[in-house]
C-alpha cells in the first residue's frame, strides 16, 4: 500500500473553464440511430393525429415517441429490457404531472412537484446508467405536461396515448435486430480494441498516456458489460470475447501490442461479416471468458445524494423566479436548470455555458422557421419532425449545436394547440433559459458535494484492496484459473473507478485538496500487477518471475 504522504488539507482554487466549451467534438458513430429512430416513432402517430384534427394531442403522444432516444448502445435483449423500463417510468413521471395538474391551478405547487420529479429522474438515470439522454427527456415530458390544462377525466386517455407510442418506439428501437442481431456488442468490442490501440500508440509512458489508458480500460469495461448483458452464449459472443481479451492484454502490455491489428480487429466488426478469430495465447484462456465485475445498483445511489439535492433545490428555484417574473411557462426555466447537472462544479458550468448559447441561438433560428411552420398543420409536424432529426445529428459534437436544434422544436411543440405569437414566446424562452441557468448554477454551487473527497478515498481503499488480493492470488504456486480471472477484472473495475471518482471529485469547489499523488500511486501499482496477472494468465509472454513478483507489488 502506498506509503505517501497525505496532501495538505487547504483547498485550492479552482477556475470555472471557459476554452474549449463550444468546441465541437467528432460526432458519435451511431449519431444516424437515434435520430432515425425518433423520426420513425414520431411521424405516424403524429400524422395520425394530423389526420384526426387532433393535433392538441401531439405533446402526449410525444411523450411516448421521445422513448426511441434511449438504449441504442445495448443489446438486443438488454435494450428490450431498459426500453421497457424507460417507457414505465416516462408513463409514471407523466402520470403524476397529469393528475397533479387536474387536482390543482396553483403554479407554485406544480413547480414544487415538477422539481421533486425532476430530482428522482437525474437520480434513477444516473444510478441505473441508462445513457443519453438521460434524464433530460423525462424532465421535459413531465414538466411540460403539469401545465397542460387537464382534468382527472382526461388521464387515463392521455396516459393510454403515450402508453401506446411507447410501445411503437419500443418497435422502433428493436426493429434493427433482424437486420443485425449483434450490431451492439460488435460496436461495443470495437470501441475497446480502438480505445486499446490508442493506448499502445504511447507505448505506456508517451504523452496522453495517463487518460489513454483510463479510456482503454472504461472501454474494455463497457465492451463487458455490453457482451454480458446479452442472453444464452453463441458463437459470435464467445468470439466477441476473445477480442475483448485482446484489447485488455494490449492495455496490461502496451508496449507488446499491436496497435495496426488491433485496428484491423476493429474495422472488420463493421458491418455483419464474420467475426474475426483471435485466438488467445493460452489454450485455458477460453474458460475466463464471460467473468466479469460489476457493482449493485444501490452502492451508486449514495454518491448522487448531492446531485438530487441540487436537482431539486435549483429547478425548484429556477420555477419559482420565472413564475416571479411572469412568465407562463415556468417549466422551461425548470427543464434548463434539470439539464445542467452533471458530475461536478465544473462540468455543470460547462452544461450551462451551452445551455445558454444554444437555447439563443435556437431562439433566432425559430424565428427564421416560423413563416414555414405557419403554412399549415402538416408544415408544423414536418419542421419538427426535421429539428427532432437534426438535434440527434448534432448534440454528439456539443451539446450547445444539438440545443440549436431541441429549442425551435420546443417552441413548435406549443403551437400544436394553436398558433401564438412569435415575439412572445421567443423572449419568454430567453428569459427562462438565462433564469433557469443561472439560478440552478448557484443552487448547484451553494449545495455543496464535500464527500466527494471522502469517496476518493474509499475508491483508493478498494483498489488497494483489490491490488493486494490480486498479489496474493499471484504468490500462490497454482491460482485457480477463474479466481485469478476475477480478481484480474475486479482490480481493472476498481481502477477504472478510481479514476472516474478522482477526475469527478476534481471539479468540485469548497472541499478539502484531493490525494492527487496517492491516486497516482495506487494506479501505476494497480496497472503492473495487471500486467503480472495478464503474464501469469499466459496471456503475454513470459519474464523472469522476480520480474513478475515485482510487478506485482506497489
Amino acid at each position: 500500500m502506498s506509503s505517501a504522504p497525505p496532501t495538505p488539507s487547504t483547498p485550492p482554487a479552482r477556475r470555472l473553464p471557459l476554452a474549449g466549451v463550444l468546441r465541437l467534438g467528432r460526432p458519435s458513430e451511431i449519431w444516424f440511430k437515434p435520430a432515425l429512430s425518433v423520426v420513425a416513432a414520431i411521424a405516424p402517430p403524429a400524422f395520425t393525429l394530423l389526420a384526426l384534427g387532433r393535433l392538441d394531442l401531439v405533446m402526449y403522444a410525444m411523450a411516448g415517441s421521445l422513448c426511441a432516444l434511449y438504449a441504442h448502445n445495448r443489446p438486443y435483449a438488454a435494450r428490450a429490457r431498459v426500453l421497457v423500463w424507460v417507457v414505465l417510468g416516462m408513463l409514471g413521471g407523466v402520470g403524476v404531472a397529469l393528475v397533479a395538474a387536474s387536482l390543482t391551478g396553483s403554479a407554485a405547487v406544480l413547480v414544487t412537484v415538477g422539481a421533486l420529479l425532476a430530482a428522482a429522474q437525474k437520480v434513477l438515470c444516473d444510478a441505473t446508467r441508462v445513457g443519453p439522454p438521460g434524464n433530460v427527456v423525462l424532465t421535459f415530458v413531465s414538466s411540460a405536461s403539469l401545465f397542460a390544462p387537464q382534468t382527472l377525466a382526461q388521464v387515463p386517455g392521455h396516459l393510454a396515448l403515450a402508453a401506446a407510442t411507447g410501445a411503437w418506439a419500443w418497435l422502433v428501437c428493436m426493429a434493427p435486430a433482424l437486420v443485425r442481431p449483434h450490431g451492439p456488442e460488435r460496436r461495443a468490442t470495437a470501441a475497446a480494441l480502438k480505445a486499446a490501440a490508442g493506448y499502445a500508440d504511447t507505448g505506456g509512458t508517451g504523452e496522453g498516456h495517463a487518460r489513454a489508458r483510463a479510456a482503454g480500460y472504461a472501454a474494455v469495461q463497457a465492451a463487458w458489460q455490453s457482451l454480458l448483458s446479452t442472453s444464452a452464449p453463441s458463437r459470435t459472443r464467445r468470439a466477441l470475447e476473445r477480442l475483448v481479451v485482446r484489447a485488455e492484454v494490449a492495455l496490461a502490455a502496451p508496449t507488446q501490442a499491436e496497435a495496426g491489428r488491433l485496428r484491423a480487429w476493429a474495422g472488420s466488426l463493421r458491418g455483419t461479416g464474420p467475426v474475426p478469430e483471435a485466438g488467445l495465447p493460452h489454450a485455458a484462456a477460453d474458460e475466463l471468458l464471460g467473468v466479469a465485475a460489476a457493482r449493485p445498483l444501490w452502492s451508486r445511489l449514495g454518491p448522487l445524494t448531492p446531485l438530487a439535492a441540487r436537482t431539486a433545490l435549483g429547478c425548484a428555484l429556477a420555477g419559482y423566479a420565472s413564475l416571479a417574473l411572469g412568465i407562463g411557462r415556468p417549466y422551461w426555466a425548470l427543464v434548463t436548470a434539470a439539464s445542467l447537472y452533471q458530475a461536478n462544479i465544473a462540468l455543470t458550468w460547462s452544461r450551462a455555458v451551452q445551455r445558454v448559447v444554444g437555447n439563443v441561438v435556437g431562439v433566432l433560428v425559430f424565428l427564421a422557421v416560423v413563416p414555414l411552420a405557419h403554412l399549415g398543420p402538416a408544415a408544423l409536424v414536418l419542421c419538427c419532425l426535421a429539428f427532432s432529426f437534426g438535434a440527434e445529428v448534432l448534440i454528439s459534437r456539443n451539446y450547445w449545436l444539438g440545443s440549436v436544434c431541441v429549442t425551435p422544436m420546443a417552441l413548435l411543440i406549443t403551437e400544436f394547440a394553436g398558433y401564438q405569437e412569435a415575439g412572445t414566446l421567443m423572449t419568454e424562452r430567453v428569459v427562462d433559459t438565462v433564469v433557469g441557468a443561472l439560478v440552478g448554477f448557484v443552487a448547484a454551487v451553494a449545495v455543496t458535494n464535500r464527500r466527494a473527497g471522502d469517496r476518493v478515498e474509499r475508491a483508493l481503499a478498494a483498489a488497494d484492496r483489490a491490488r493486494e488480493h490480486t498479489a496474493r492470488l499471484l504468490a500462490e504456486p497454482d491460482p485457480e484459473p477463474m479466481a485469478l480471472e476475477s480478481a484480474r477484472r475486479g482490480l481493472a473495475v476498481a481502477l477504472s473507478d478510481l479514476r472516474a471518482t478522482a477526475d469527478a471529485a476534481a471539479g468540485e469547489w469548497w472541499q478539502r485538496a484531493l490525494p492527487q499523488e496517492r491516486v497516482v500511486l495506487a494506479e501505476q501499482s494497480g496497472h503492473r500487477t495487471l500486467a503480472a496477472t495478464a503474464r501469469r494468465q499466459g496471456l503475454l509472454p513470459d519474464r523472469d518471475p522476480a520480474t513478475e513478483t515485482e510487478d506485482a507489488r506497489p
